[in-house]
This record gives C-alpha cells, sequence and structure tokens, in this order.
C-alpha cells in the first residue's frame, strides 16, 4: 500500500474512533483544536489525491449544492406513531391490554425517555451509510440523506455482519445548541424558534445540507432491523446490539420485570427531567420479547404492544405586564407577552407567545391580566388562560405601521398574521437580500449568509439596491473574504444587471410571486411599469394569477417604500422591460377564458391546454374583460361573478363546440 494510502486511512480511523468518543460517548481525548489539525490534513491529501476521496470519509459530511426539494421514499415496514397515556389511569389500561394479550405468559417492558425530535430511518450496505429518510406519514417518508451525514453522532461506516440493514433513531437538538442558535437569530433580528423540536425537524429538511451542519443535530438510535423486521429477538437486546454497532443508544433505559419498575422509572424521570441536556416529554414503554409483540400486533395507528406516557406541562401563574410586537424574517408580527418573570420547573420565563390577533381575541387576554403560561418543552412558552382579570387592564392593538419600519401593515382574510409589506424592512432584510440574490432569482454567486450578515450588519446593505454600489475594496474588508472573492463577487453583482424582467420581478421578493407566475406577469404585461400601474382586475389578465396574488402584487406597489426600491433599481441599470408573449392565430385568438368547476371528461390542465391551443388564454378570475366562463360541477364563485357581469357561460359541449367552429 503506498504511503500517502497508509496515511489518510490511519487519518480517518483515527477521526472516525473520536467522533465517535465525543459524540457518541461524550468521552473526549483530544482538544478541539487537535481534532481541526488532523481534519485538515486528511483534507489536504485528499485534495491532492482526489481518487483516494470515498463517501465515508470524515471530510465528506457536509458537501453539495442545495436541492429544489426531496424525494418521496416508501418506508420498509411502516413507521407508526404510538398511542399515548396522558395519566396513571390510561398507563394501567394499557398494561391490563397487554395482560389480557399476553394470557397468562410473563411480560417484560422497556422504558426509555422520549425524546422530542423527528424519527429517521438510516440505511446502511455493506458496512457504509447509504440513505437517510424522514417518517413522513408513516408509509412515505423524504429522503434527508445529504442532509443526515452532517450529523456527528450518526457512523458513515459501520463494522456489522449483514450486507444490508436499517437503523430507526430520533434526531434531535440539545437545549444548548438550540440556545446558541436562537441567540444568533435573535442577535440578527430574526423570529426565534419556538422549540428544539421545531428547529431540529426544520434543519433536517432544509434544503442545504450547510444549514443542517449548523444546526448541531444529534441522533440517537432505538431500533434495528434488516428487510423491515427486527433483527434480535427482544427490544432490550435490539438496543444493545445498536450501541455495539457504534449508534449512540440513550443510555437512560431501563429493562421493567413488571408494573412496579415501570413506574418507578416513569416517576423517577419526571422529577429529573431538567437534569437533562434535551427535551423530553414523556418515557416510551414497549413489550421487550419480538415473539410477544408480533402476536399482540397493530392497529389501524400504532401498535398494541407499546405506548408513550406523557409528562404532564409544566405550567405556573403570572402577570402580563406587557406586549410587544416582533417583526421576523419574513415580515410576519408576532405579539410577545412579557411577564411577570416566574420559575416554571426550574427555568425563569419572563416571555410567551401569543402567536397572533386571533389568539389574544380567543384567550381574552389584557395587559395586566393574571395568566396561566405552560412549558412543554418550549423555550418560548405560551399563555394557556387567563386567571384573572387585571385591575387596570388595558387591551392590546395590534399597530397600524411596521413598529421596525414604519411600513405598512397588511392581513390577507385568510391568514392569522399580519405581515409588513416593506421589502427593506430592517427585520426582514437579510432574508431579501439572500432571496435577491438565489440561483433562481438574479443568480449572484458568493453572496451567501455570511456575506450578507456581515453586509447588513455593518450598514454596507441597507436595501438590496445597495448591492450595485459595493466596491472590491468593501468586501475585501470583510471575515474570510480576500480580495480575489471579492473581486469576483463585485463581477456577479454587476453581471445579474443584464438578467431579464421576470428574476428581477422575482427578486423584489412579492409575496406570492415566485419563479413562473414573475415569467407571466412579465410576458402578459411586458414591463414592470405596466405591472406597477394594474389594477387588480387587470393583473388576474395574466396566466394562472388570481384574487389573491393580485392583491399581493397590488400591496406591495402601494407601500411607498417599495417604489423608492424599484427606482433606485432601475437606476442601477436593471433591465424592466420584457418582449409580451401573444398568440395572434388560432380560432380563439384574442379571447379570455376562465373555469370553475368538474367537467364531465375533461380535466381542467386538458381544458386549458386545448384553449391554449387555438390562441386563447386562461385566466384565474373572472373580470368584465373575460370573454367566456367554462362551468362544470359544483362551479363556485367564479360563476356566481360572471353571471353578474353577464359574461357568457358555456359547459364543456359549448366550448368544444367553440374549438370546432
Amino acid at each position: 500500500m503506498a504511503p500517502v494510502q497508509t496515511e489518510i486511512d490511519e487519518l480517518r480511523q483515527t477521526l472516525r474512533r473520536h467522533e465517535h468518543l465525543y459524540y457518541v460517548l461524550d468521552q473526549p481525548q483530544i482538544t478541539d483544536a487537535e481534532y481541526d489539525a488532523l481534519m485538515r490534513r486528511l483534507q489536504a491529501l485528499e485534495a491532492e489525491h482526489p481518487d483516494l476521496l470515498t463517501p465515508d470519509s470524515p471530510t465528506q459530511r457536509v458537501g453539495g449544492a442545495p436541492r429544489d426539494g426531496f424525494v418521496k421514499v416508501a418506508h420498509s415496514s411502516p413507521m407508526l406513531s404510538l398511542d399515548n397515556a396522558l395519566n396513571e389511569g390510561e398507563l394501567n389500561e394499557f398494561l391490563s391490554r397487554v395482560a389480557a394479550l399476553a394470557a397468562g405468559d410473563p411480560v417484560q417492558y422497556v422504558a426509555e425517555l422520549k425524546l422530542d425530535g423527528l424519527s429517521m430511518a438510516a440505511h446502511y450496505r455493506d458496512g457504509l451509510f447509504v440513505q437517510a429518510v424522514t417518517r413522513g406519514d408513516g408509509q412515505v417518508g423524504e429522503d434527508v440523506t445529504t442532509n443526515a451525514r452532517t450529523i456527528r453522532s450518526l457512523p458513515l461506516r459501520v463494522a456489522g455482519e449483514w450486507d444490508a440493514f436499517e437503523v430507526r433513531g430520533e434526531a434531535i437538538m440539545t437545549r444548548r445548541s438550540f440556545e446558541k442558535l436562537n441567540a444568533g437569530r435573535m442577535a440578527a433580528g430574526l423570529a426565534a424558534f419556538a422549540n428544539p423540536r421545531n428547529a431540529a425537524a426544520g434543519g433536517l429538511r432544509a434544503l442545504d445540507p450547510k444549514v443542517t451542519a449548523a444546526r448541531g443535530l444529534d441522533f440517537h438510535a432505538y431500533l434495528l432491523l434488516r428487510d423491515g423486521v427486527p433483527v434480535m429477538q427482544s427490544h432490550w437486546e435490539s438496543l444493545n446490539e445498536l450501541s455495539r454497532l457504534g449508534f449512540k443508544v440513550n443510555p437512560h433505559r431501563r429493562l421493567c420485570g413488571n408494573a412496579a419498575e415501570l413506574r418507578e422509572f416513569l416517576a423517577e424521570w419526571e422529577r429529573r427531567r431538567e437534569e437533562l441536556p434535551y427535551e423530553i416529554d414523556g418515557v416510551v414503554v414497549k413489550v421487550d420479547s419480538i415473539p410477544q409483540q408480533n402476536r399482540f400486533g397493530w392497529t389501524a395507528k400504532a401498535p398494541r404492544w407499546a405506548i408513550a406516557f406523557k409528562y404532564a406541562a409544566r405550567q405556573a401563574e403570572t402577570v402580563v405586564e406587557a406586549i410587544e410586537v416582533q417583526v421576523g424574517r419574513t415580515g410576519a408580527l408576532t405579539p410577545v407577552a412579557h411577564l411577570r418573570p416566574v420559575a416554571v420547573s426550574g427555568v425563569t420565563v419572563s416571555r410567551a407567545t401569543l402567536h397572533n390577533e386571533d389568539e389574544i381575541r380567543r384567550l381574552g387576554v389584557e395587559i395586566g391580566d393574571g395568566v396561566l403560561i405552560e412549558r412543554s418543552g418550549d423555550v418560548i412558552p405560551k399563555v394557556v388562560r387567563v386567571t384573572a382579570q387585571g385591575a387596570d387592564r388595558r387591551p392590546f392593538r395590534m399597530p397600524a405601521e411596521c413598529p421596525v419600519c414604519g411600513g405598512h401593515i397588511v392581513r390577507e382574510e385568510s391568514e392569522a398574521a399580519s405581515r409588513c409589506v416593506n421589502t427593506n424592512c430592517p427585520a426582514r432584510l437579510k432574508e431579501s437580500v439572500l432571496h435577491f440574490a438565489s440561483r433562481p432569482v438574479m443568480a449572484i454567486d458568493g453572496l451567501g449568509e455570511a456575506v450578507v450578515d456581515q453586509l447588513v450588519d455593518r450598514g454596507l446593505v441597507r436595501s438590496v439596491a445597495d448591492l450595485y454600489d459595493l466596491t472590491a475594496g468593501q468586501l475585501a474588508g470583510l471575515e474570510r473574504m480576500g480580495q480575489k472573492s471579492a473581486d469576483n463577487l463585485v463581477r456577479n453583482i454587476d453581471k445579474s444587471r443584464a438578467n431579464p424582467l421576470p428574476r428581477v420581478i422575482g427578486g423584489l421578493g412579492i409575496r406570492f410571486v415566485g419563479e413562473r407566475t414573475a415569467q407571466l406577469l412579465a410576458q402578459t404585461f411586458g414591463s414592470l411599469d405596466r405591472i406597477r400601474e394594474a389594477d387588480p382586475e387587470t393583473l388576474c389578465q395574466a396566466e394562472e394569477v388570481g384574487p389573491k396574488v393580485s392583491a399581493s402584487i397590488r400591496e406591495f406597489f402601494d407601500e411607498p417604500r417599495n417604489l423608492e426600491l424599484v427606482e433606485r433599481l432601475r437606476g442601477k441599470g436593471l433591465r424592466f422591460d420584457h418582449p409580451i408573449k401573444e398568440r395572434t392565430t388560432g380560432r380563439l385568438a384574442g379571447k379570455t377564458f376562465v373555469l370553475t368547476g368538474t367537467l364531465p371528461t375533461l380535466t381542467r390542465e386538458e381544458a386549458k391546454a386545448r384553449i391554449e391551443a387555438a390562441g386563447g388564454k386562461v385566466s384565474g378570475s373572472v373580470s368584465g374583460k373575460t370573454h367566456y366562463v367554462v362551468a362544470g360541477e359544483e362551479a363556485g364563485s367564479k360563476l356566481a361573478k360572471a353571471q353578474d357581469l353577464g359574461v357568457p357561460i358555456l359547459d364543456e359541449a359549448g366550448l368544444t363546440a367553440l374549438l370546432n367552429d
């Protein structure tokens, strides 16, 4: 074996051992600096000898470009949820059912802490990690292999005796990682995650694996399968085998020979749950014997041989001293109650989310009221109910203007949240810049999250239009940005001025206007100015633009700050015009149709295709400019509006006759 190959193999083996010691056993033997030095040496050797790179190398945990979405994958056997026992009585009912099913045979139970995370199945072939799938609906999940590779406690290589096997477990985020994540988000003006589970789930399903890696997720294994069935004859043996193979298995588990031992374990961890570095919301109880599990069977939704005993939510009473509004990265306004500090399970709580205006109205809460708050795994607790009306209580009013930028606030009829529509609002600016620079929009390579954070934090960018004023000298002064990278980024920003109008429209961040809608708007109206001046009915003449989208477009251009942004972008030389796509031939040329209801033989897509093939256009809403409405069974409000406006109405036969005329 060549000396380079030998050194690479030894480095990989050493790094895997220290990853296991640190991330699985929590027994580090070297410092972070020493580990990083080993990793850098391996990265350098693999860069010099790319033919020696292997997918299970410790250097390959993070890599790959962001994806457009996730592939659906069927599970080898159902990942069913568990029935819940919310109190002692329901637990006793479960134990009685098991005893009846056992018909006098002795039963042992395995008690495991119920980690508050996201279930995931990891597949291995010939000792190598090859695929990870989320639980999904229990039958079909999503392939998150690239993201799962970033989880350091999930081994990429396993020395097992089977050619293929599956390990199921829970992907979680520790309290420490969660608090660090939220601290960073709040410092950046972003909304904090409500709890570690949401942050873990969002991280595992992030389109960019670098986002997953930054979350610091952990994986606790709890089931070993081959061909969808358990490998061992008892669940306890399965847990021990997983540990032997190098997987992280939660050490706080117990094999219970009777109900008394089980209840002792439940009581112990209800007392000690705050000692844990992660959130739990109960204990999972399973019959240990796999043959007994198979004999007891399953219902349509859950196994009969397992149950989740849920601990009571942690609650306390306090007083709402104030209610302030936070603006999130999407512009959503969230009212947050500032509370008289109160201890809940050893944690001092001084804030609780109120979600939105509807929730405040439902609770009937006002400033000065006494309230019951609940912390059930949530770092930001919620208000459960009003316990006493304050003597000097006063109602909360959602502000008419954004508390951060003074921009317009809108609330869609179908939505609970109010939103700031100013794209340049400081609370949502970083997200706006990242969206503007993304590949489907303006495609400005080199303008990633770390760079955008620095540009906004240093005041170099207060609007997406400021990107076009940046100099290489300013960029070279950023962390991890050399002169060459700065020059390249300036070139990429300048190059984006030539992007066509649909990309410019997409870059404005108009709600509900994605890549395809931006393309259709540009093709229909031919210029950004015509889109800006159009009323909602006129906007609906664009294909696939209905009342909801047209209202959002109108709200965007009714905000003066957004109009200022548009004019600044015009001054930077961005393209505001686009060729209009018009079909001038065909028997239906110049005619606009609206489809509603279910047709007897044609699907809506087929009817639309036939209309467009004949030169007609299909719109999403009815207006005075609509030529025909094609109505099938269960036609709704569009039919009624057509009747009010006197628009001719066709059934499928009438449409066919018109097409064949």
